[in-house]
């Protein structure tokens, strides 16, 4: 599976990219209904001006009198009173629609990534979804607001305005009528091209933000490593790729604008000057002529608004692209519907259905592959594990030891076989289901940021402070909260970046503890904790893993002799497979690893 963020954006202008908006702004009828009356009757004021500006030639300086000055005043002055109420009006309007469409997107794609498997976080960079979630987002909500108002608007008053001039003069207004068709060549011309580029500048926007999230989060290791400036180097080398696409993109603007402002100006200079030979030959009146003029000026800037802001909403739909596409990502592991009928799902449980998990799990026939691997990780494999088994699972990096605990745990599914868990496929009952019986340790926890009685409650939300403290000291947390100027009230910072990291690891275990699950996974749990430390919890779990199903993936095999079941994976596949002694006795592959680490602990000790 490659990365998302390598995905290429190819296609066109095209309605359908834009329909996929249409069931959110929906949302927002009556505000769109709205800003589209107050645009309309802004437009409209505009376009009516030049027609008191010609009553007022007429009238008071071709009549040379000012009977009649005082009731065209007010009248005038209540029609601009009106313009200015419509623009606070759609102004109101679009601001509601900004900020309420891009909070809904911004909720939406984050409701969407919560279903998606773990899979999709393995291959997909960190700064992509920030992209999408903020900046995308945020661009897409701004323009089909104020963007939208002001194409409305100059549409309204193009379009007005026309109508106005071919009233007036009909001749003249086909002058300046024959501007249409060269700006829809231009557009058709110039909007590939700038879609293009604004396509490079927002995937490139996305490597951005993911090289700055990891030059703040590796700042220490960068530092260590003495590779700032490598770094630097690296990040300047993709702001310059950036700008020179935006570089790019602006040029094509900066050619697309001023030719169709030529196209324009050009129109107007032949209006003004057929006009005046008209005004000579006393067919035309000066005060008609001088609401034309007023009009074919002021159609100039409309044109060019309806022209940039075409250029902006074709560039958008690279936003678009790129925020739907997240959203059509579809999870690996999915709930059938008869189970969600049955079960719930993630957001909507129905949790008087779930049976209770006993914890007996059984491997049939399982081969595996990952989605973006080509070879068997497993191979048609065998394993049945008792309720209530301890199950160790040992061996070099890189040899899969995690792989037998993510399909146990159905963070993926098998390529084939099954995996059955109380004698039942796990497919047949939901996701939710199984992981709230899982408490899952990982060797590099994370903790949220809020208070060290806020991270532990995230176990079981539902808990009270005695339940929480009551976990936190039966794997010796309490510890760590003594240690606190605030005690449990203590804000760790975000990721617990204020904890150092044995620390977050008793949080943790404290965190899985409260959830009281049937199945236990520790992911190298003990292998950031001091050794008289991981002393003090390890009687914890022997007392806590009684009588629950449990997977400890060890690195220190000192930690793990007390186990039901040794798995010994090399390579992918298992071994050998026996109690600690079992293996010992059996001089083989365990036996080596064993014989080496102890060896290796026991120099360290005389060294220390």
């Amino acid at each position: 599976m490659a990365a998302y963020d390598e995905q290429e954006y190819t296609k066109s202008f095209q309605l359908g990219v834009w329909k996929r908006l249409i069931p959110l702004l929906g949302n927002y009828r009556r505000d769109f209904a709205l800003m589209l009356i107050f645009n309309l009757a802004c437009a409209a004021v505009d376009v009516a001006l030049p027609l008191f500006q010609r009553y007022a030639i007429a009238t008071f300086i071709e009549g040379d009198t000012l009977r009649g000055l005082l009731p065209y005043a007010l009248c005038y002055l209540v029609v601009i009173l009106f313009q200015a109420l419509s623009v606070v009006a759609f102004s109101r309007n679009a601001m509601y629609i900004e900020m309420s469409l891009g909070r809904d997107l911004r909720r939406d794609l984050f409701h969407h990534l919560q279903t998606l498997s773990l899979s999709f976080y393995n291959v997909t960079p960190v700064g992509y979804l920030i992209a999408r979630v903020m900046s995308d987002t945020n661009r897409i909500a701004s323009m089909i607001s104020w963007n939208l108002a002001d194409l409305l608007w100059a549409l309204f008053y193009v379009l007005g305005t026309f109508g106005a001039m071919l009233v007036l003069n009909w001749r003249l207004a086909l002058v300046i009528l024959l501007i249409v068709p060269a700006i829809a060549l231009l557009t058709g011309y110039f909007q590939g091209r700038i879609l293009h580029w604004n396509r490079k500048v927002r995937k490139l926007n996305s490597k951005i933000t993911g090289a700055f999230n990891e030059g703040i989060t590796g700042a220490k290791t960068a530092k260590t490593l003495v590779i700032e400036e490598q770094s630097t180097e690296n990040f300047r080398k993709i702001t310059g790729e950036m700008h020179d696409s935006g570089v790019r993109a602006a040029r094509l603007s900066a050619v697309y604008i001023p030719l169709v402002l030529f196209c324009s100006s050009l129109a107007v200079a032949i209006v003004l000057l057929r006009g005046g030979t008209m005004v000579t030959e006393q067919v035309l009146e000066i005060a008609t002529l001088s609401a034309f003029a007023t009009y074919a000026v002021g159609v100039f800037e409309p044109i060019q608004s309806i022209a940039a802001n075409l250029s902006e909403f074709i560039s958008l739909q690279a936003s678009i692209e790129r925020v739907t596409g997240l959203l059509d990502q579809r999870p690996q592991v999915v709930d059938t519907p008869e189970v969600e009928a049955k079960y719930g799902d993630a957001f909507h449980p129905k949790k008087e259905n779930w049976e209770p998990l006993e914890g007996e799990i059984e491997f049939r026939d399982v081969t595996f592959r990952y989605p973006d691997g080509g070879e068997d990780v497993l191979s048609h494999f065998n394993l049945h594990i008792p309720a209530g088994t301890t199950v160790a699972i040992v061996g070099e990096t890189g040899a899969g030891k995690s792989t037998l605990v993510n399909l146990a745990c159905r963070f993926f599914e098998p390529t084939s076989g099954q995996i059955l868990i109380d004698g039942r496929d796990y497919r047949e009952r939901s996701q939710l289901w199984l992981h709230s019986n899982i408490g899952y340790v990982l060797q590099n926890p994370h903790l949220f940021s809020g208070t060290v009685r806020e991270n532990i409650r995230y176990g079981r939300l539902e808990a009270s402070d005695e339940e929480v403290e009551a976990a936190a000291r039966a794997v010796s947390a309490d510890t760590v909260v003594a240690k606190l100027e605030k005690g449990w009230d203590s804000d760790v910072g975000e990721g617990g970046d204020r904890l150092s990291t044995g620390e977050k690891q008793l949080i943790s275990f404290a965190r899985a503890v409260l959830a009281d699950p049937r199945i236990f996974v520790l992911d190298e749990a003990t292998s950031s904790i001091d050794t008289q430390t991981e002393q003090l919890i390890q009687d914890a779990i022997d007392h806590l893993l009684q009588d629950r199903t449990s997977f400890l993936i060890a690195h220190r095999l000192s930690t793990i002799r007390k186990a039901d079941m040794i798995l010994v994976v090399r390579d992918g596949q298992i071994v050998e497979r026996g109690t600690h002694l079992e293996l010992l006795k059996r001089k083989g592959y365990y036996h080596d690893l064993y014989s080496r680490q102890f060896a290796e602990e026991h120099a360290a000790k005389v060294l220390g």
